[in-house]
């Protein structure tokens, strides 16, 4: 029988209160398993499409924490906020409370999607935390310009007319337009998730942060093909080097986030093994669930480190 809490808690940011919703699948008291952390992508979505990752709790009984990062789902949001106050910092800030408030700051591991993998290899970076014991970066860059980089060359590979009607929308700021929604959904199908249909819980997260977009807007800007947020030129290459504990990177050919963009973290980490999903594109956990499990759990529970 699976355990279900839900919860929130309170996080503090320059003297105002603010609220973090979490979910855990499993039973962190036991002390049996170390948790595993979600951190979902976006900036700005929610974590109810990383929400197949339950299953590592019904296959391994592994504790899951999921939790919507503030701004969006059920999290606080705050679409009045200054650009100024949307930042990796905040992110990391929310994600220690966050921990320190389950109590397992000391012991535990961290699976990042997309942005989530960004924000949690800048957070193994840049804070070198001694509780996390094991890292999962899948589908992220490590910079934003090597991404911005490979997913244009996707979005060229598009007819021409398509691609000029494209770069109108978002020269003109109509991206809400039916004809620019329905060609992201096509680009969706083939480098984000290629289910026919989408999976309802990952339409629902996007629906989601369509409804309050504040911080993609501001973090990620127009469009994944438009980076005019505050991400732009963002990078952590030049740190990757700190990371000490074993790290496995997930990554696929046909990603939205292109192989030159992962790269600098096989390159730069210590302890990292790669693997890429030959039939998946940015969500494995959907395309090549089998194999995706697979790889993650061997990962969670092996005895040795990465190669």
């Amino acid at each position: 029988m699976t355990t279900e809490i839900t919860g929130s808690v309170d996080f503090f940011v320059e003297g105002q209160i603010y609220q973090t919703w979490y979910k855990i699948v499993g039973d962190l008291m036991t002390g049996a398993h170390r948790p595993l952390v979600i951190l979902h992508g976006g900036p700005g979505l929610d974590h109810g499409y990383v929400l197949p990752n339950a299953l590592i709790y019904e296959k391994a009984g592994i504790p899951v924490v999921f939790y919507d990062q503030l701004g969006g789902g059920r999290s606080t949001h705050r679409p009045d906020a200054p650009k100024e106050f949307w930042t990796p910092e905040l992110f990391m800030d929310e994600l220690d409370n966050l921990l320190k408030h389950l109590h397992i700051q000391d012991d535990f591991d961290l699976l990042g999607h997309s942005w989530g993998g960004m924000l949690g290899a800048q957070y193994a970076a840049s804070r070198s935390p001694k509780g996390l014991k094991r890292l999962i970066i899948s589908n992220s860059p490590a910079s934003m310009d090597l991404f911005e980089a490979g997913i244009n060359a996707l979005l060229e590979e598009f007819p021409a007319d398509v691609v000029q009607k494209i770069r109108k929308h978002e020269a003109d700021g109509t991206t809400h337009e039916q004809e620019y929604l329905s060609f992201m959904m096509t680009f969706y199908g083939k480098h984000v998730c290629k289910m026919d249909p989408m999976p309802e819980v990952l339409a629902n997260s996007l629906k989601t942060m369509e409804s309050e977009p504040t911080v993609y807007r501001t973090m990620q800007g127009l469009s994944e093909f438009s980076l005019t947020g505050t991400l732009k030129g963002w990078t952590i290459v030049d740190i990757l080097h700190n990371i000490s504990c074993p790290t496995l990177l997930l990554s696929a050919p046909l990603d939205e986030v292109q192989q030159p963009a992962v790269l600098p973290f096989f390159l730069k980490i210590q302890k990292i093994k790669w693997v890429e999903f030959q039939n998946s594109t940015h969500l494995a956990c959907y395309d090549e669930p089998e194999k995706y499990f697979k790889v993650v759990l061997d990962f969670l529970e092996g005895t040795e480190g990465a190669n």
